[in-house]
């Protein structure tokens, strides 16, 4: 399928393939092959899921050690079970087969209560039972990325079926199927981070870092960066943090068409979010905290954005209290010391201090000047983690 030009036309590719995924399959079949692309049936083994894709699936630990050749398919899989096993048991939710995952799942009533890993487990299994049962009704999209005689696919949608198959083919019991994948086959040359962003922004939202690292990828591109195809940290996206696109008005248009529409403004705060720190970063993408949440914490040092993201987490904290709690205070220095804050000076004059003062009024105290315990407790979280840094500091200057 060529334009007059001899290049492919790839907004129809992007529309062919875009109802392919809602066709069933064989329909998918006969509308892919009629417009030139193979379909082919591929053995999981010559299947590798895109390192950079913007969502992950995976825990950030075992995505790299998979991307890097740590881990076979079978094995990442395994460490993720492994991981939920230790969560749901020390939730009193134990389990020996994933099947059990499933039977039990009627049995949880606060699907909020389970972990982001334990969800995702268990998706996948519903998923795998789904594909054994019915088979895959949707074919996997891969990129043709055969070298010489080593032949291989790249993903570029379709992930989440990818890791359904290998745990039903690895995990699941009385498994009879051949190990191998319906796929419709595309060409490098119509692949790029433009077709992935429209496939991911059209099939569901993405969380609010992999929409960070969707951006830093379409800016990486636009700016002629390599896009590699192993797994790389978070600096690789960050690098997006000084490119711009002004003077390319057609890029900036077609960047924000990729990410569905968004307005200039959304972009810009979705590349703000690379700034955060690599633990931040991995707990917000885990737990998907929304971006009206997480810029915020971008005011914070550093070294404090990921205990407050954890605080986020935890007490399940509104947008009004994040800004609340990360707003940066301005000190007025009257009649101190020059070398010390008045504020630091009197937490000084309160420790010295003899006095009869409990925690309980404390405690009260704050939540009456608050208005709202969730607030009181992360104010007292701070404080707390204020008091480590000093004693810390003390036992240094002791040594």
């Amino acid at each position: 399928m060529s334009s007059k030009n001899g290049k492919h036309d790839t907004s129809r590719i992007d529309a062919l393939l875009a109802s392919v995924s809602d066709d069933m399959f064989d329909e998918a079949v006969v509308v892919a092959e009629a417009h030139g692309l193979r379909v082919e049936r591929i053995v999981l083994d010559l299947i590798r899921p895109d390192p950079v894709q913007p969502r992950r699936m995976l825990p950030d630990r075992i995505h790299n050690a998979f991307h890097d050749n740590q881990l076979t398919p079978s094995q990442a899989l395994r460490e993720l079970v492994k991981k939920v096993q230790v969560t749901a048991r020390q939730q009193g939710r134990p389990f020996s087969s994933v099947i059990e995952l499933v039977a039990d799942s009627d049995d949880v009533d606060n699907h909020a209560a389970l972990s982001p890993e334990e969800i995702l487990l268990r998706d996948l299994v519903t998923l795998a039972l789904t594909i054994r049962d019915d088979g895959q009704v949707n074919p996997l999209t891969v990129v043709d990325v055969t070298q010489g005689v080593s032949i291989q696919f790249r993903i570029e949608t379709g992930e989440r079926r990818y890791w359904a198959s290998w745990l039903l083919r690895d995990f699941i019991p009385d498994y009879r199927g051949d190990g191998m994948v319906p796929s419709i086959i595309i060409s490098p040359d119509i692949a790029s981070p433009f077709r992935q962003a429209k496939e991911n922004t059209a099939r569901s939202g993405l969380s609010a870092i992999a929409m960070a690292r969707q951006a830093a990828l379409l800016l990486l591109a636009v700016h002629e960066y390599e896009i590699p195809d192993y797994s790389v940290t978070n600096d690789f996206y960050r690098q997006a943090l000084d490119l711009h696109l002004r003077g390319k008005s057609e890029a900036h248009t077609q960047i924000l068409a990729a990410m569905g529409g968004i307005s200039k403004m959304h972009f810009s705060r979705y590349k703000a979010l690379l700034a955060l720190s690599d633990e931040a970063f991995e707990l917000a993408d885990l737990h998907g905290i929304e971006e009206k949440k997480l810029r915020f914490v971008l005011n914070l040092e550093t070294e404090y954005q990921a205990e407050m993201v954890r605080q986020i987490i935890d007490y399940k904290l509104t947008s009004k209290q994040i800004q609340e709690l990360c707003e940066t205070p301005e000190f007025v220095d009257e009649e101190i010391t020059p070398e010390y804050s008045k504020e630091s000076l009197r937490v000084a004059r309160l420790i010295q201090r003899k006095s009869a003062i409990t925690g309980e009024e404390i405690g009260r105290a704050v939540l009456a000047g608050e208005g709202d315990v969730q607030v009181a407790i992360a104010r007292l979280q701070n404080f707390k983690r204020l008091i480590n840094d000093a004693e810390t500091w003390l036992f240094q200057e002791e040594t």
